[in-house]
């Protein structure tokens, strides 16, 4: 078959050559099974793309200024599945909720960064390089990746981009297809075949976007049998929330339970749930997409209690503490970083910002993300923090 016409073929269909060749296969990365060492750990990180409201994540039920802030948002106090006399976690988090009633999930509000920035572009870019001043041109989790060798299969995305913060100097993390792909019915088996097969001559980072092409096409049959529960409209819901920009995030998870039960070698995966830019009619749409994330994450934790995996669940920034006109709410800074899994302690970690003592409006920060970032470097990946993160000296701690 004519490389250029294959070529255009596999990019039609959503199989991209990234840069430095960083498109693999969910059968490369079970290829690796056994290069893992016994004790490695996992780190699973979850992008709240949008900017997710904290405020009604984790809400702040007893303090009377919440309810004032917000009266068409606020959840009263009936309403909220409770931590403590004065935080709950929103409705749609019923599977979340108990993990925390079983001391698995820890919750650390008020995470931040100095002279926060409201642009989702800015703010996910200072989030993902971790470099708050002046976002740079790698990932915290690159650099990691640059120490730990460089093989792309260590970091990989199940999101169709790979993210920065998974782009190190010299190396980067690796992206899978995922998802459905949608065919002419002129298409037939025979011509898949050849189009998912290598072709003699033609580049590596061809070859591997051919295999990566008959990989997507195994993959949406795999997901009949590693399906983490959801329904097919919880599937179409949640495609419809990230705008189709990456499959629902029980298909994401599901992929990372496979290679994790399967002893790949990858110690990183980045997975991702859009939609929560929500300026106007916040509240049912919120719950829902809450709702998304707490079926397929708190089944997935419950998966993989005891192999050594570990999940954060972080957005580039929380809403402001009033509501708008709208009934939504508009960028702001301060959220929650939600952390389970092995070694993780459950509980509420770090001071509640102040409702009333704000900066114009937005809450004030009162832990650095590059604490949190530092306990996952050192704790789950075995790193020094230090290194990853410029010299940062702080972390975050359970005692």
């Amino acid at each position: 078959m004519d490389k250029i016409t294959r070529r255009r073929f596999l990019v039609a269909s959503g199989v991209t050559v990234a840069a430095g060749a960083t498109a693999y296969g969910i059968k490369d990365l079970l290829a690796t099974a056994g290069e893992r060492p016994a004790d490695a750990r996992t780190l699973v990180l979850v992008t709240l793309y949008g900017g997710n409201d904290g405020l009604n994540t984790v809400i702040p039920y007893a303090d009377d200024a919440y309810a004032k802030a917000r009266p068409q948002l606020a959840y009263d106090a009936d309403k909220v599945l409770k931590l403590d006399d004065h935080f709950g976690l929103n409705p749609g988090l019923a599977g979340l909720h108990k993990l925390y009633g079983e001391k698995k999930l820890a919750i650390v509000r008020g995470v931040g960064y100095p002279k926060p920035d409201h642009s989702h572009f800015r703010s996910m870019d200072i989030w993902q390089t971790a470099q708050p001043d002046r976002p740079g041109t790698t990932g915290w989790l690159g650099r990691w990746l640059d120490a730990a060798g460089g093989d792309p299969r260590l970091a990989v995305s199940f999101e169709p981009v790979l993210p920065p913060l998974l782009t190190g100097a010299q190396s980067a993390g690796a992206t899978v297809p995922g998802g459905a792909v949608k065919l002419p019915a002129s298409v037939t088996p025979a011509l898949l075949r050849q189009l998912g097969t290598p072709v003699a001559g033609e580049s590596p980072a061809l070859a591997r976007a051919a295999t990566c092409f008959a990989d997507l096409m195994r993959v949406q049959d795999l997901m009949a049998d590693v399906s983490l529960s959801s329904s097919d409209d919880d599937q179409d819901a949640a495609a419809t929330a990230t705008g189709g920009a990456a499959p629902p995030l029980d298909q994401q998870l599901a992929l990372v339970a496979k290679c994790v039960e399967a002893g790949a070698a990858t110690r990183v995966f980045s997975v991702s749930l859009g939609g929560f830019d929500l300026h106007a009619d916040e509240k049912s749409a919120q719950e829902t997409l809450l709702a998304r994330l707490d079926k397929p994450l708190s089944a997935f934790v419950e998966r993989m209690a005891g192999k050594g995996v570990v999940v954060a669940v972080y957005s580039e920034f929380g809403r402001r503490v009033r509501a708008n006109a709208s009934e939504g709410t508009d960028h702001g800074t301060a959220s929650n970083i939600l952390l389970a899994g092995d070694g993780i302690p459950g509980g509420l970690y770090g001071e509640a910002p102040s409702l009333t003592d704000l900066d114009d409006g937005d809450l004030k920060f009162t832990v650095d993300f590059r604490d949190v970032y530092a306990l996952l470097l050192q704790d789950v990946l075995g790193s020094d923090p230090a290194r990853a993160l410029g010299g940062w000296k702080g972390r975050l701690k359970f005692s």
